[in-house]
């Protein structure tokens, strides 16, 4: 640690641990007086060109006084940054603070000079990179500005880290010497720069541990059964293309059903890319230590005893990843199902699951090992090809989640070729603005369905340690929503929207024709249309004599119609019907659809024998008598009553479409809807609308006036007159309204105002409730005035409970509520809905993160329930929603140009047919929270 004559504390929150290019992770912290052998050694092992880079001239080892200086630092003037690796140096950088002419200066100066130095084996890895990211966040904490770089012409690494960085920057070359000069403050390409590597980084994290060349088992025991065995006999019977190693204190072979045994992950001669570990939680740290040490990537941690276990369990987690991220090892786990990669050419199944699942294209994620095994048992007895058309590309079951998450994974599949579509069990979510931000871009390319447990808990699971939100859970639903996310309620409808989305096509539009051999069970289906806000044609019944080809043809008729975006074929067999016939009726619907390949095409049949298997058969797509699912005991069967979705497919060769079938017209038809809501998500995403710059704000004022309420103290509810104040520097007038202690004060105010006028009580059990009666309207003069006065008083007590003011009376129209709160973990959030008890009981109200778009405010005030009452309903005049919407973007604008305006409350907004009126406000202020997505790139602190 620093020392006493230091200006500065050590600031510990200046430690990060970062993901590099190669996927690898190193930490950064400040360097300290106790780093000097650490420093001393470092530049021992960097290249005679490195240092003359770096010095300008040949300068082969570090002085007493190089040393005392690269390692005092005032962490104001003077900082030194590190990125360790196993304890010891990879790469440093630093500033120091100068003057206009070059020479050492102090604050208030707000330039500093900068340089790197990188050990040759780590240069390539982005190191430079990342410490440029955290160099720059410290210095503008320090107030400084501008950093300045001199470079050598043939330095050409380090003059890319500066110029790629996508700072705004000027370059000179004076004196042999390339003089780089850049403003720290971040841009909208810096920012893009660092989230582009920042995906990068992290996916290539997790495709190290998806597809190692060699695994180590550690734990492994001689007999079968156990943990350790079942996962070493899993990855043998799927085939895994690497090298696979059983390590366990206790062998004495050499060889344990021919994989290659060891005591020591330590005695094994070859690099081990991943390790599974599967001992006591006692033993792991010291596993994790021999790991490091033998240069292991990563490791996927089932051993139990963890944070699931209570508060020593919580701490034994944390240690555990601080421990392995010193070693540049991620961690899936611990309390880890396990993970699976189907590709041919790696065969991974590191996982408690005795079979491989067919290979396919979608992606699974489980935060639950059981939620991973139900998923993994559904998908395999859903009737998917036997070539893996709809099976599975890779499956992540993270336990606890203490180090790899959901966000990663999304990083990963964002540009991984196999994967078509991402299905997500969550029961917690570490960093919402994040996950968010990744669910947006990885939903513009594929679906992302998502499902979450724990909703109504109230707490996150006891092995996930994540920051609480305030929000409800439809609140963060909507914002999934908003995000792209297709929200489902059940693992069920997981699998079912899954199904659809990994082979048909998304529809264009909600226009559902439906055609069967049943008329009730078209109806049914029509009924689950309109309920689910499609819109259906008139169902067509080909009655119970329909064939094969009645099928075929008719299916093909609906795909030619302009008129339809998607069909729902139901089906039920006739008594006694063959299998033979229940083939060609696949085939002749796989047929049809194969000539219209722009719509998607379902089935919904009723089982009748084997109907089900047959259908799948027809294909040679049904699981065989002796399969088992993933995840079941070995010998466990499936069966057609198991009624799970099959598909109807092409011939096994081939690589046509499946069309999906259902057991009933409500999933089916479930799982169409929120393909649809899916399809018009994509197409708005690709115009997202604009913030309005409204010349007529005033950033500048509100922040001058923000600062000095804030000088007062932490947590201030502002009174009326600066809640005016303040919403009126954004264009947002409050109507006026005056206390009202006395009778007297009353009359006064109303003729101030002017009449007529409303009294209303502000006492917080009244206020806002116009239903209990603390409310008296259009008051024509003062005798009326003063009457109103008496019934209030005696109706509800004093005017000092009560509070009453007078207000002038504002255009009738339809009350609403606008509210802007920013959340601590999810963020700034824009809420909508109707006044008035019904609207607050029902939950209906709307959400959008903030900043809002001109399309998300219109989207906004049309997204409740009860919008067609602003829109004219039952013949009532239709309120001015343009003016609605830009309020909403004026109180968007507000929040995020001051995030220190902590909540906004405009209730009610009264929304007349020409404009409308804010007749109440409030408003809190708060410094400003850290906002962890706009610092430099770091790893989630455990």
């Amino acid at each position: 640690m620093q020392t006493s004559s230091d200006r500065h504390e050590y600031p510990a929150h200046w430690e990060a641990d970062v993901v590099l290019r190669d996927g690898g992770t190193a930490r950064i912290r400040p360097i300290t007086v106790d780093d000097a052998e650490r420093l001393v050694s470092f530049y021992e092992q960097v290249s005679d060109e490195s240092k003359y880079y770096r010095f300008f001239a040949p300068y082969p080892r570090l002085s007493a006084k190089d040393v005392h200086r690269f390692t005092h630092h005032d962490f104001v003037d003077r900082v030194g940054l590190a990125a360790t690796v196993g304890g010891e140096f990879i790469a440093t950088v630093r500033f120091d603070r100068i003057d206009a002419d070059g020479r050492p200066a102090s604050s208030p100066a707000e330039e500093a000079e900068v340089a790197f130095l990188v050990q040759d084996a780590h240069q390539g890895r982005g190191v430079a990179s990342a410490l440029l990211e955290h160099i720059g966040a410290v210095a503008r904490e320090r107030d400084i500005r501008r950093f300045a770089a001199e470079v050598l012409p043939a330095n050409n690494k380090m003059i890319k880290v500066f110029t790629d960085a996508g700072y705004t920057q000027k370059r000179s070359f004076e004196d042999g010497v390339v003089r780089l000069e850049f403003d720290l403050e971040p841009t909208d390409r810096s920012l893009a720069v660092q989230r582009a590597r920042e995906q990068r980084a992290e996916a290539r994290s997790v495709q190290r541990l998806l597809a190692p060349g060699s695994v180590a088992v550690i734990g492994a025991g001689r007999a079968p059964g156990g943990v350790g065995r079942s996962v070493l006999d899993n990855l043998r019977g799927a085939g895994f293309t690497g090298r696979l190693y059983a390590v366990n204190t206790a062998l004495q072979e050499k060889e344990l059903d021919g994989v290659p045994a060891h005591r020591s992950i330590r005695d094994i001669a070859e690099p081990v890319d991943l390790a599974v570990v599967a001992v006591p939680a006692a033993y792991v740290p010291e596993v994790v230590t021999e790991c490091g040490e033998h240069g292991v990537q990563g490791l996927v941690v089932v051993s139990a005893g963890y944070a699931e276990s209570g508060p020593e369990g919580r701490e034994r987690q944390r240690e555990l990843v601080r421990h392995a991220r010193t070693y540049g090892m991620r961690i899936i786990g611990p309390n880890a199902f396990g993970v699976i990669n189907t590709s041919p050419e790696v065969r991974l199944n590191a996982s408690l699951a005795p079979q491989m699942p067919r290979p396919g294209r979608i992606g699974l994620f489980a935060q639950s090992g059981a939620i991973g095994i139900a998923l993994l048992s559904r998908l395999h007895r859903r009737g998917g090809g036997v070539t893996g058309v709809t099976g599975v590309s890779t499956f992540i079951s993270s336990g606890n989640r203490a180090d790899v998450s959901g966000n990663d994974v999304l990083q990963y599949w964002y540009d991984d070729p196999d994967t078509d579509v991402a299905l997500m069990y969550l029961e917690s979510i570490g960093n919402p603005r994040k996950f968010t931000r990744l669910a947006r871009r990885t939903a513009a390319a594929k679906p992302l369905v998502v499902v979450q447990g724990a909703r109504h808990g109230g707490a996150a699971p006891q092995g996930h340690a994540v920051r609480a939100t305030r929000l409800p859970h439809a609140t963060v639903s909507a914002l999934l929503r908003q995000a792209g996310v297709i929200r489902v309620d059940t693992i069920t409808e997981l699998v079912d929207a899954g199904l659809l989305l990994a082979r048909q096509p998304l529809p264009r539009g909600p226009r559902v024709a439906i055609l069967g051999n049943s008329e009730s069970l078209g109806l049914l289906t029509y009924d689950a249309c309109l309920a689910e806000g499609l819109r259906p044609l008139p169902p067509r019944d080909l009655t119970t004599a329909a064939s094969a080809e009645d099928f075929h043809r008719a299916l093909a008729e609906a795909l030619a119609d302009d008129g339809c975006d998607a069909v729902v074929v139901t089906a039920i067999p006739a008594v006694g019907e063959t299998s033979a016939a229940d083939a060609a009726l696949a085939e002749a619907l796989r047929s049809s659809a194969a000539a219209a390949p722009a719509k998607p095409v379902l089935v919904v049949h009723v089982e009748l024998g084997g109907l089900a298997e047959a259908l799948s058969a027809a294909a040679s797509t049904a699981p065989q008598a002796a399969d088992t699912a993933p995840g079941a005991a070995p010998g466990a069967r499936f069966h057609p009553a198991d009624r799970s979705p099959t598909a109807v497919s092409a011939d096994a060769a081939s690589d046509s479409r499946l069309i999906p079938a259902y057991p009933a017209a409500e999933r089916a038809v479930r799982a169409l809807s929120e393909a649809v809501k899916y399809a018009q998500w994509r197409l708005d995403a690709g115009e997202p609308g604009k913030v309005p710059e409204h010349e007529d704000i005033d950033e500048k004022g509100a922040a001058r006036l923000i600062d000095d309420l804030l000088a007062r103290g932490e947590g201030l509810t502002l009174g009326g007159e600066e809640t005016g104040a303040l919403l009126g520097r954004y264009g947002i007038d409050v109507h006026r309204s005056l206390p009202a202690p006395t009778p007297d004060d009353a009359v006064a105010a109303a003729r101030s105002i002017g009449y007529p006028v409303a009294l209303k009580t502000t006492a917080p059990h009244l206020r806002h409730r116009a239903d209990l009666g603390g409310v008296r309207l259009d008051l024509a003069d003062e005798e009326q005035l003063r009457r109103a006065y008496t019934e209030l008083t005696e109706l509800f007590g004093t005017p000092t409970v009560l509070r009453p003011v007078v207000q002038g009376m504002a255009p009738r129209g339809v009350d609403t509520v606008v509210r802007a709160v920013i959340d601590p973990a999810a963020g700034a959030v824009l809420s909508f809905g109707l006044a008035g008890a019904a609207s607050e009981l029902l939950g209906d109200t709307a959400h959008r993160l903030i900043p809002v778009t001109d399309r998300d405010a219109a989207s906004l005030v049309r997204s409740i329930r009860t919008a067609p009452l602003l829109f004219g309903w039952r013949g009532s005049a239709p309120v001015d929603t343009a003016a609605l919407e830009e309020l909403m973007l004026r109180m968007s604008r507000l929040v995020d140009d001051h995030p220190e305006v902590v909540a906004v409350s405009l209730e009610p907004v009264v929304v007349a047919p020409t404009g409308l009126s804010v007749l109440g406000a409030t408003v809190r202020l708060a410094r400003a929270p850290l906002r962890d997505d706009l610092g430099p790139r770091t790893l989630p602190v455990v």
